[in-house]
């Protein structure tokens, strides 16, 4: 033991150093390894502050963190230069005063910078996330949201807003547009949900009908409508979503909030949702009431005459047509009374047309009053007529006619007048004198020229022996056929011009010298020339020589030819009128054809087939004498017409009779709606003229503007020197 402690003391100096010897080489390996993990911990912190710089700099954002005594701690690329922020004015440590200071030398701070830190400290003190929006002068938008953090301090983003804002703004305009625009529409619009069939929606033209919004929006139709009407708006919807498309509702009436009901139209589909099921229906009303009640009012005045209100002749040649086809096919008899107002001339010219106006009022007032159910009606200036009952002839007829006699045997008392008036009469009875309506009123005619002949004031009934006129309208027919071969069929020219004056074209019309007789009126040798079927090659010459004249003319003035509804019926009508523009050369766009509605009567495809191959030559269609016939308005759908020609009847009384100056604005306010040239006829004053510009008429014809004149005698109008120009040339 000794030993070995003696051993120990002798080796212990070479132990303590071999000791120390360890401990250092343990030390420096210790710090060695520190080293190397500290060298390990800085290249990690490097690393992410590396990936913190590229995150923050990359951001679309600008970056800025403040501590708790409002020093800057990080800041991002993206925010110096959102700013143009010099990057000599921002340090790690810079105060928010400095930064700010920075951005108002850029001028991208536009606020006061001591009342900003104060509104936002009292912001963030209390923990409240604090945004501020500003606009900078070069029109950006910027986005500031300033977040405080737990421990104190806070961090900025600043986001360029720009285009948001942008698209924000449109978006608003364009819904504050679509919503001014569904709301100023003048057609009703109602929206629903198809979740629940509440209302979302409707325009101030539906509150006209329906109420306010607040009546109507987010309600059902049970809530709103009595049970019945909101039934009947319920299945509609059903079929509708049933349909899977629009579904358009006929004329019905729907009541409105103001009492009354009206008559509608409408329009109801559906609206799909993202997924593509419908979500909302959409319903839009056509409000045709007061359309119905002008196109009544229209159809009435069509039917009437203006003055005295009886029906016109058009209504009286439907009656008398309707009365003969269910006499035919009973087997029953009636009859046909023609009458003339007895030496209305003679009063007229002696007391005025003012008066003469009013007899004629009181003596239809006194026949209707006398007719116990026979058909009354005004054919003409001084003539009426009458369809009697279908029942016992010839003692129906004569009852009739002696009443319609005896009333008018009390003298009338007009302005202070005692006017003393009678009619004469004749009677033409079914089947009897006759076995169609075009013989029935040729014979009652017939009658009453014998009548007239021989005692004003008396009834007669027709006999054969009267059919001198009859024969009398044969011989002229045959003087028609040969007036095309003898040439003494010539064409006068009537001017059209716009309201200024201008002449813009002329219409051709017939006129016939005939050898014996002299000048034939058309409205006597026309009808006969439909009747015989001469219309066909009349229209034909009149077609040939309009299209001829106006090829010649220097200027390009528009030429306008009538149609006969006959020549729709017979012949070919579309290779005429393509032969006669080759022939002649004329542009097919000078070419005007007239038509009456009597065109479209009776075989309707047929007319408005041939009417579309004449448009589509580039020919132009008016509508001739508009406002007489019944069915203009339907004709006025169907077909593109070019123009139409107001009826000279509503213009001779236009001045003197509100019925015929409110058919005349009906007209050229339908007109202007349909984007339709409105041409008036029988323009005879100035006062006339004055009256259709006010109402915004396009063009006038009539003796104020020119009369039918063979068309040398408007040879300076369509470009050629006038006679006395031409013999001053010839002499020189």
């Amino acid at each position: 033991m000794l030993e070995i402690l003696n051993w120990i003391g002798d080796q212990a100096p070479q132990l303590v150093a071999y000791e120390l010897a360890a401990l250092t080489t343990i030390l420096a390996a210790t710090i060695y390894l520190a080293s190397i993990l500290v060298r390990v911990v800085l290249n990690r912190v490097r690393e992410q502050n590396r990936l913190l710089d590229a995150a923050t700099n990359n951001m679309v954002q600008g970056l800025c963190m403040f501590d708790a005594d409002n020093r800057l701690l990080v800041w991002n690329q993206r925010y110096v230069e959102m700013y143009s922020i010099d990057p000599k004015r921002i340090w790690r440590g810079c105060s928010l005063k400095d930064l700010l200071e920075a951005r108002v030398a850029t001028g991208t701070f536009p606020l006061d910078i001591d009342a900003y830190q104060a509104d936002m400290a009292k912001k963030l003190n209390r923990g409240e996330r604090f945004t501020i929006t500003v606009q900078l002068p070069d029109g950006r938008v910027i986005a500031g949201v300033n977040q405080p953090m737990a421990g104190g301090g806070w961090v900025a983003t600043h986001e360029d807003i720009t285009e948001r804002t942008r698209a924000e703004r449109e978006l608003k305009q364009a819904e504050a547009f679509l919503d001014a625009v569904i709301h100023h529409v003048p057609t009703p619009i109602v929206v629903k949900s198809v979740s629940d069939f509440r209302y979302r929606l409707i325009n101030r033209a539906a509150e006209k009908f329906f109420g306010s919004n607040d009546r109507m929006v987010g309600k059902s139709a049970a809530e709103v409508f009595a049970p019945e009407l909101a039934e009947r708006i319920m299945m509609r919807d059903l079929e509708v979503l049933e349909a899977g498309h629009e579904v358009l509702f006929g004329e019905h009436l729907v009541p409105t909030t103001a009492g009354d009901n009206r008559v509608v139209s409408e329009l109801r589909l559906p609206v799909p949702g993202a997924d593509g099921a419908p979500q909302y229906i959409i319903s839009v009303l056509d409000d045709v009431t007061q359309r119905k009640r002008d196109a009544a009012r229209i159809t009435y005045m069509a039917h009437h005459d203006s003055m005295t209100d009886l029906p016109n002749r058009i209504a009286f040649n439907e009656c008398l047509e309707s009365t003969l086809k269910i006499a035919a096919g009973n087997g029953e008899s009636f009859a046909v009374l023609c009458m003339d107002v007895d030496r209305f001339k003679a009063i007229n010219d002696t007391f005025g047309p003012v008066t003469g106006d009013e007899l004629l009022r009181q003596m239809a007032d006194r026949l209707a009053d006398a007719s116990q159910g026979a058909f009354i009606a005004r054919t003409g200036g001084d003539e009426f007529a009458a369809v009697t009952p279908t029942g016992p002839q010839p003692d129906g007829a004569e009852a009739l006619a002696e009443r319609l006699r005896d009333t008018l045997v009390a003298d009338f008392e007009i302005e202070g007048h005692r006017i003393s008036a009678s009619i004469t009469i004749g009677v033409a009875i079914f089947p009897l004198d006759a076995a169609d309506t075009t013989g029935l009123l040729a014979n009652a005619e017939a009658a009453l020229y014998r009548a007239k002949l021989e005692s004003r004031g008396s009834i007669r009934f027709f006999k054969p022996d009267m059919d001198k006129q009859l024969r009398e309208k044969r011989a002229l027919q045959h003087d028609l056929r040969q007036a095309l071969a003898n040439d003494e069929l010539e064409l006068y020219y009537q001017p059209q011009s716009t309201m200024d004056g201008t002449i813009i074209g002329f219409e051709a019309l017939v006129r016939w010298h005939h050898p014996r007789q002299g000048m034939v009126p058309p409205s006597t040798f026309i009808p006969l020339a439909e009747e015989s079927g001469l219309i066909i090659p009349l229209g034909e010459w009149i077609l040939r020589t309009a299209c001829r004249e106006a090829a010649s003319w220097p200027k390009p003035l528009s030429i306008a030819v009538n149609l006969s509804p006959v020549q729709f019926q017979h012949g070919e009508l579309v290779n005429v009128v393509h032969a006669a523009l080759l022939e002649t050369g004329l542009s097919p766009q000078r070419l005007e054809l007239e038509i009456t509605e009597g065109v479209l009567i009776g075989d309707f495809s047929r007319a408005m087939s041939i009417l579309r191959r004449l448009k589509n030559m580039g020919v132009h269609i008016a509508m001739d004498d508009f406002g007489t016939g019944y069915s203009s308005l339907s004709y006025l759908q169907s077909f593109p017409l070019d123009k139409i020609k107001i009826d000279q009847v509503f213009i001779a009384n236009l001045l003197n009779n509100p019925q015929s100056a409110a058919i005349v604005r009906a007209v050229i306010g339908l007109g202007r709606g349909l984007q339709l040239p409105v041409v008036a006829e029988g323009v005879e004053t100035e006062e006339q003229r004055a009256f259709l510009a006010r109402a915004s008429c396009d063009g006038v014809q009539g003796y104020l503007i020119g009369r039918p004149q063979p068309i040398a005698f408007y040879a300076e109008l369509v470009g050629r020197p006038s006679d006395k120009k031409r013999r001053l040339s010839i002499a020189s």
